[in-house]
């Protein structure tokens, strides 16, 4: 069965280039809503002019149509809250020294 645990571990699977930490754990997911076989994932980026944009979002939506229990994933990219590095988990945070 579909559910927000198994939607965030595909979202896990997308690796920010730039700094080689996972989007979730960047802090850059910012909700999932699953009705029925559908996914609706909110999240941002680190900032409005990264240069990886639709790729980013390209690479969230694949990871999580590739759940079988998937029918469709539309991503909403939200600039509110911005994105800072106190939203990313403790072992992200420890590691780029903030």
């Amino acid at each position: 069965m579909l559910n927000e645990e198994k939607v965030i571990e595909a979202i896990k699977t997308v690796i920010d280039p730039e700094v080689g930490f996972d989007i979730y754990s960047l802090g850059l997911i910012y909700g999932v809503i699953i009705s029925g076989k559908n996914v609706h994932v909110n999240m941002t980026l680190s900032t409005k002019g990264c240069p990886l944009h639709e790729m980013m979002k390209q690479w969230t939506k694949e990871a999580v149509e590739r759940l079988d229990e998937v029918d469709e994933c539309e991503i909403e990219i939200v600039w509110e809250p911005a994105w800072n590095i106190t939203m990313a988990s403790d072992e992200v945070k420890k590691a780029l020294g903030a």
